[in-house]
């Protein structure tokens, strides 16, 4: 069967062209026969016949677009929205493809006026709407820059119904009618009307952008994070009024500007030997610079023979590290039913024995089949590598090998590398 124009098309069906007509989008012409490569209307425009398609395009975010979207997750500087809605697109209610499903708001494109936490202006389950400021390699958002951006639906965190705008005290802009939770959020000018945003709406100025926050609602502001840290449910059971844990405690040390101040340790440096801190525990043989050399050492100003010097002082300190601390073996394929004190006892045949671990599964409390031997004489290590290496020991073949810092034997780090 033959189509002609006003028929319905899909790939593989014959058109008819005319003398006169031409083929055009769509239509694959062969010495036999013209073909239908795509579904849709065969149409005639001019004397062109083509195919149009009927297919909507795909639903993508584009920048500039105006999105509804519903906060997933809270981060400390960040909100991830879920796109539900493209209102700037006629076809923007369909599915939108995943990579470009979610968007994140910075803390800073939430509302014109300074606050610490995304998860002080919005929550969790929040509807909103937002514009599309970037779309590569991700999709941000913004709140800011137009009264009919922010929250447009909120439910309260204590009990659930849906929040109502409130003018009551500032920096509280939503309450709820059943409970007494009071809390901000970066309000559109349709909040609590739906996507409908009435002509005479003026909810943007409970946000009380470029102002000082209140001396009430100071206090619930999540200072170092203090709202992300929670679970979901727990966000939305606590409301605003709770108490941070301690594992999520921060150091109560701070500056006077009330950021915690990093802990220091004194060392000194393996360059010019003054004395310096570091925000970092030192550790034996490993090269400590103070500012000043760091400098020095990234800006290629440092001298060969200065270098060379920080290589010697480097490997005396590894050396006495080395006679302090011992010679840690790594002993792989130890049988699952061997004691510690039975490694002891296999090793110290051979030397002094500073300390035995063996490796424990945390979720099984089963060993794992490989553990750590410490001499406290180098030279009785390598007698204990020499004698036990590949022997057996409680029906299996063990390796025994000198360790590095970081735990990996050595011949594995060099195989490795």
């Amino acid at each position: 069967m033959t189509a002609s124009v006003g028929d319905l098309v899909t790939p593989g069906t014959h058109v008819e062209i005319g003398p006169s007509e031409e083929a055009g989008n769509g239509i694959y012409i062969s010495d036999n026969a013209n073909i239908a490569i795509i579904s849709g209307l065969l149409v005639n425009d001019s004397g062109v016949v083509s195919v149009n398609s009927f297919s909507p395009p795909i639903n993508t975010p584009k920048l500039g677009d105006v999105v509804i979207g519903e906060v997933n997750r809270l981060n400390e500087k960040t909100a991830e929205i879920r796109i539900l809605h493209i209102e700037t697109n006629e076809e923007g209610h369909r599915s939108v493809p995943a990579l470009k499903l979610f968007a994140d708001i910075y803390v800073s494109e939430i509302v014109d006026r300074f606050i610490p936490s995304a998860g002080d202006a919005m929550r969790k389950r929040d509807i909103l709407r937002a514009k599309i400021t970037n779309t590569e390699p991700m999709l941000k958002a913004s709140t800011k820059g137009h009264s009919d951006l922010g929250v447009v639906h909120a439910l309260c965190p204590a009990c659930g119904i849906d929040l109502k705008a409130s003018d009551d005290k500032p920096d509280f802009n939503v309450k709820c009618p059943r409970c007494d939770y009071r809390g901000f959020r970066a309000l559109s000018n349709g909040f609590g009307h739906g996507f409908h945003i009435p002509k005479n709406s003026d909810l943007n100025k409970l946000n009380r952008p470029g102002q000082r926050w209140s001396e009430e609602a100071e206090p619930f502001l999540g200072h170092d994070g203090a709202r992300p840290y929670l679970s979901p449910i727990a966000d939305h059971r606590r409301g605003w009024s709770h108490e941070i844990p301690s594992s999520a405690r921060r150091s109560p040390q701070v500056r006077s500007g009330g950021r915690p101040n990093r802990e220091m340790f004194s060392a000194k440096c393996t360059l010019c030997g003054d004395q310096t801190k570091v925000p970092f525990k030192p550790t034996p043989g490993k090269p400590i610079r103070c500012r000043d050399c760091m400098v020095k050492v990234e800006s290629g100003k440092a001298s060969k023979e200065d270098l060379a010097k920080e290589r010697e002082v480097i490997k005396e300190a590894r050396t006495k590290a080395q006679k302090e601390m011992g010679t840690k073996l790594f002993v792989g394929g130890i049988s699952y039913d061997a004691t510690e004190e039975e490694i002891k006892q296999a090793f110290s045949a051979h030397g002094d024995i500073k300390d035995v671990h063996m490796a424990i599964d945390k979720e099984t409390k089963k060993p794992r089949g490989f553990g750590f031997v410490t001499f406290s004489k180098k030279k009785d290590a390598e007698k204990a590598i020499k004698a036990l290496n590949r022997s057996e020991f409680k029906g299996r073949k063990i390796s025994v090998e000198e360790s590095s810092p970081g735990g990996r034997s050595k011949s594995k780090r060099r195989r490795r590398s």
